[in-house]
């Protein structure tokens, strides 16, 4: 599902999907973005979940405005996951970005609108949502301590973006 660690023995193959995270640092301050990438000829069920989680982060995304609250962001998501017959994983969400990687406030991708923190110009934060096939729940490796897995086997995705909340709107600085 996530936090997987390269290893010579995993070899990409056609039909598999991918995601890649990548952290940036300019003058001291820090972005975060993800990207799937699908390998060849991938399967309808791994293209699916693949576009609507993009969906999905784009219709967090859109939920972004000045003086809004970071559980529209959360129920934005879920309501479309879920009405394309999905879960949204609840171990992991968004977060503040700043000048460390992961700041306050987490940004919970599940909810309910009108609740929770209010978006303020200024707050950089990432919508980092994954979205699985099946149930929403997931194991950690428990060799490596590391890696997630979905709990029921099924295809999972994630994407992620750094957003600024402005004065008028918001902006996507990790594109």
């Amino acid at each position: 599902m996530c936090h997987g660690i390269p290893s010579e023995d995993i070899v990409l193959k056609n039909g598999d999907i991918i995601n890649v995270d990548a952290t940036t640092i300019l003058n001291g301050y820090y972005s975060d973005a993800s990207r799937m990438f699908m390998i060849g000829q991938v399967s309808d069920e791994a293209r699916k979940i693949v576009e609507i989680t993009k969906e999905c982060l784009y219709k967090g995304i859109e939920a972004v405005k000045p003086w809004s609250f970071l559980g529209d962001i959360g129920a934005a998501v879920q309501e479309h996951a879920e009405s394309n017959g999905y879960s949204v994983v609840r171990d992991f969400g968004g977060h503040g970005v700043g000048l460390d990687i992961h700041e306050e406030p987490f940004v919970f991708h599940f909810g309910t609108k009108g609740t929770d923190m209010i978006l303020a110009p200024g707050m950089v934060f990432t919508i980092e949502l994954m979205i699985n096939g099946g149930s929403h729940e997931i194991f950690i490796d428990e060799d490596n301590g590391w890696t997630a897995f979905t709990a029921d086997g099924s295809l999972s995705a994630q994407w992620e973006h750094t957003i600024l909340v402005t004065e008028d709107g918001m902006e996507i600085i990790s594109k």
